[in-house]
């Protein structure tokens, strides 16, 4: 690949994506509001990176204190040298949720878009379990805008049903998930998700139109090969990613066809979330890491991870 990491070229797809969306389906982006979010995502990852990064750094020194002066040295330089390593990658993190949040949140005011842009990248720093983040930051973040604001609001069928969108969703989206191993978790979340819409078609004695017009949804193949998948809070073995996908198309069809909640994908990502943290107590793996993937490469889109 041309880039080094592939979160890179998450960042170019997310951005291509933010263009066709403008350009083609003519969305009310405001130019302002995209910078907010970005300016915001980016400013609070460095904040929050420096003021943990400081937090540890702190009983470094004291314990080399009560050795000797070299140790001191040794601490500050180590912890330099790892915030500096870390500090690029948390930047691209912050962008790619930045770049969601442009894409899937709308607001009328500016504070709106700063709010859920603070809360997205603070999620990340606040629910933990050891090293692990169990929120996808961006879902945290439109989920927090739409409860704590009154103007926030998601539209999911911003993208149509015209099939070249599912056809550039699959192939970037694919090119991705095929680096990082996580394609296990989009066709778990997409067959079962279809196969409860079918039950349910036959059950209704509907026709196939509307069973197939139910799942070509560019916003749901966008969830599920980008925002689902994010490597860093989902859950570490592959059967653990299974059923945790499962569940979730379980809670989204519940949702949107038994309450008629159109965000459906959304707020149930939300609700299963710290799943995640039990599904890896049950089923040990080791931890995605992004450079354990050349020297880097790997994916968190709609979704950053430190």
């Amino acid at each position: 690949m041309l880039l080094k990491d592939i979160r890179d070229y998450q960042i170019l797809f997310l951005g291509l994506f933010l263009v066709l969306g403008i350009g083609t389906r003519d969305w009310t982006l405001r130019p302002e509001l995209i910078g907010v979010a970005i300016a915001t995502c980016l400013a609070t990852q460095w904040i929050l990176s420096l003021v943990t990064c400081t937090e540890r750094l702190v009983p470094s020194i004291s314990t080399s204190l009560n050795g000797a002066e070299a140790e001191v040295s040794r601490s500050i330089g180590h912890w330099s040298l790892a915030n500096n390593k870390g500090q690029s990658l948390n930047l691209r993190s912050a962008l790619i949720t930045s770049l969601g949040l442009s894409l899937l949140l709308r607001a009328d005011h500016w504070t709106t878009m700063a709010i859920a842009a603070t809360i997205a990248i603070a999620s990340k720093f606040i629910f933990r379990v050891g090293d692990k983040h169990f929120f996808n930051p961006a879902n945290f973040g439109i989920i927090s805008a739409l409860i704590l604001t009154p103007d926030a609001w998601v539209s999911p069928g911003q993208w149509g049903e015209e099939w070249w969108y599912g056809l550039l969703f699959l192939g970037t989206g694919g090119m991705i998930l095929q680096r990082i191993g996580r394609w296990d978790t989009t066709a778990a979340f997409l067959g079962s998700y279809s196969l409860l819409e079918a039950i349910r078609n036959l059950w209704l004695g509907w026709t196939w139109d509307v069973y197939w017009h139910r799942l070509m949804s560019g916003s749901l193949l966008l969830f599920a090969l980008f925002m689902i998948t994010d490597p860093r809070s989902i859950p570490n073995s592959r059967i653990g990613r299974v059923v945790w996908a499962v569940c979730i198309a379980g809670l989204t069809f519940i949702l949107r066809n038994y309450f008629f909640v159109s965000t459906a994908v959304f707020w149930a990502l939300f609700a299963l979330a710290p799943l995640s943290i039990l599904l890896d107590g049950f089923w040990l793996a080791p931890r995605f890491a992004w450079q354990e993937k050349d020297e880097g490469a790997g994916v968190e889109l709609l979704t950053p991870n430190s």
